[in-house]
Order: C-alpha cells, then structure tokens, then sequence
C-alpha cells in the first residue's frame, strides 16, 4: 500500500499517543543529527525558522527540510561559518485503519472494526510560533541563512516565518 500524504496528518485530532514502551513496531525516526556546521563556534546572529500554526511534522519532513538548509549553508557560506539546530523531535506516534482495496476488498476489510489503526509513522507536535529550525551565523551571511531557512520551511506543512535575533 502506498504511503498516505503529509496532508492527511497535518492536523492534530484527539489525543497524541507518545508512550513506546508499550507499543512494537514503531519506525525509527529518520532524522539523526540535530546539530550541524561549526558546534563550537560563536555566533553574533541567530535566525529561526518559526511556524504560525499547531500542526504535526512528520519526521520525513523534517529531515527534508533539514537537508535542504544545510546543503544551502554548506554551499554558499562553508560549513565553518555556521551552526544549525533543529529544535523539535518526532515523539507522536501515528496511526492509520487500513483499508484494502480493489476487487474482493469487500470480504477481506473489517471496516471500522477495531479501527484503532496500525503504527505508519511518527511526527513531531508543534505548538504555534514555536521555533523547528535556528541557524547561527555572521552578520555578512544572514541573507544566505533566510534563504536556506526558506527553502527548509517549504518542506514542513504549516505557514512559516523567519525571525532575527543579535545574540551579543
């Protein structure tokens, strides 16, 4: 069966179920690295790609958008030049009530019998104006960071903004 799209899992709809120690077969996150580009420099500007809306991300996503942006920083200003944080972790857990289909489907589908559903995915819950990802930069490179930050935020499934903050 093929995978349903993000859209589908936008929107938060009842309670998140979050506790793995009682659940088996959930996906490993495919998102591993949090922290990318120079973990110990300083830096004077921070910029943050921030979301409008509470929604679900799935953690494909945000390894897209992760990628995305540090490509970007990697190619335009060197990875010596900048430090990037992804913020959030894919923790809910999400289901779906498989439904067969095709001919026959009819004798082999339970229809909403026990349609708690099967483990498809996790994402991470965003709460609104919540920051996903920050990249740390110099001052001559912000324009490349809201660019990278921008690409990044047209991966994720909710409106998005850019915010500036000086450090020092």
């Amino acid at each position: 069966m093929s995978r349903k799209p993000g859209r589908m899992y936008r929107y938060i709809k009842g309670q998140i179920s979050t506790r793995k120690e009682y659940m088996g077969g959930i996906p490993n996150p495919r998102i591993t690295q949090f922290v990318l580009g120079n973990k110990k420099g300083v830096f004077p500007i921070r910029l943050s790609l921030v979301l409008s809306e509470k929604c679900q991300v799935r953690h494909n996503a945000l390894e897209a958008a992760r990628i995305v942006a540090n490509r970007t920083m990697e190619k335009k200003v060197g990875s010596a030049n900048y430090l990037m944080r992804v913020r959030v972790y894919p923790h809910a857990v999400l289901r779906e009530n498989k439904q067969a289909t095709g001919a026959g489907a009819d004798r082999v589908s339970q229809g909403m019998r026990a349609s708690y559903g099967k483990i498809v995915s996790i994402a991470a819950v965003v709460k609104p104006n919540q920051s996903v990802i920050d990249i740390e930069t110099f001052p001559q490179y912000i324009e490349q960071a809201k660019a990278a930050l921008r690409k990044a935020g047209m991966k994720l499934p909710s409106p998005h903004r850019i915010l500036q903050t000086n450090l020092t």
